[in-house]
């Protein structure tokens, strides 16, 4: 029998080649000491986009290069498939769009065996090209909080970006569908928010390594007003969807009333500070202009409208 594995790298990729291949040309750079590992790609794009470049990597590719097809474009899908294909004892799960730095791999494991986690979760840098807007550079609307190493988190910062999981607590969640991430939050985004809020309630310990970072490229099409309004109309329907998804009956009436009369305060607000500091900051205006359509985002989902951001 071969040896086990111990970690297993799932990366979920759609319509990308370009950035999959960097990405892959980066794993085989890493230092891992003496881990054996694999990695597992899901290709979530119907057409097969990634297909060559996997065909030329698995060639020659330095350690267990598995390639996978889902072809109903839904991220939840896309990486249960990639943890169903997984052997690891851990799985590490990286966006296809990021590069990460080369002690990478160690220093998670390093804050994982010193903090005795079940999930190590580490930054995701923006890597802005030259052509980016500088009040985009300014305003670092694509940064997110940070943590000394060691802290314990919740929810609020834990994404599927970086991260490292125990693969014994992924898999002793089961979402509806049977997961671990529900499919029905594939499209709309919020099925990592799902589990890990599940893994939490199953007693899982989640801490921060800020030394383990990778850097995710900010393309044209995202460095706008017009995607980053549209990012936080998404952002606050996935937040009022996830939030009322496990409640039933009486429970989910009263908590969806509440965070929709909260929504429309906080809209109302929002909506005034906006309009009252662009003509002295437009970057503070755009910050409150978006605190204003996560508010949106709230109120349509609450009314029932959803907005797919994933796999279009």
């Amino acid at each position: 029998m071969s040896a086990p594995i111990d970690i297993s790298i799932c990366i979920c990729t759609f319509r990308r080649p370009e950035l999959l291949d960097r990405l892959l040309a980066a794993l085989t750079e890493q230092s891992h000491d003496a881990l054996r590992m694999e990695v597992v790609v899901v290709d979530n794009d119907p057409a097969g986009s990634a297909a060559p470049v996997l065909r030329d990597w698995q060639a020659h590719f330095p350690m267990p290069l598995h390639a996978v097809h889902e072809n109903t474009p839904n991220i939840a899908k896309a990486r249960n498939a990639a943890v169903h294909t997984a052997q690891g004892e851990w799985v590490l799960f990286i966006d296809d769009d990021e590069a990460p730095d080369p002690d990478w791999i160690r220093r998670l494991v390093a804050a994982q065996r010193r903090y005795d986690a079940d999930a190590v979760f580490a930054p995701v840098l923006p890597r802005y090209r030259d052509d980016t807007p500088a009040w985009i550079r300014s305003g670092d609307f694509f940064n997110r909080r940070r943590f000394a190493t060691g802290t314990v988190i919740t929810t609020k910062d834990a994404r599927t970006g970086n991260v490292l999981i125990r693969r014994g607590k992924l898999m002793a969640v089961s979402a509806p569908d049977g997961g671990p991430f529900d499919a029905a939050f594939g499209r709309t985004g919020a099925e990592d928010t799902m589990l890990f809020r599940d893994m939490l309630a199953h007693g899982a310990r989640f801490v921060w390594c800020d030394e383990a970072t990778v850097s995710e490229e900010v393309p044209a099409q995202r460095a706008n007003l017009n995607w980053l309004l549209r990012r936080s109309y998404r952002l606050g329907q996935t937040y009022v969807l996830s939030e009322i998804a496990r409640l039933h009956g009486v429970q989910r009436f009263l908590r969806a009333t509440q965070l929709g009369l909260r929504a429309l305060l906080q809209l109302l607000i929002a909506a005034g500070v906006a309009l009252a500091t662009l003509p002295f900051s437009r970057i503070m205006s755009i910050r409150w202009l978006r605190t204003t359509l996560a508010q949106c985002g709230k109120l349509s989902a609450l009314a029932g409208h959803r907005y797919h951001e994933y796999g279009n």
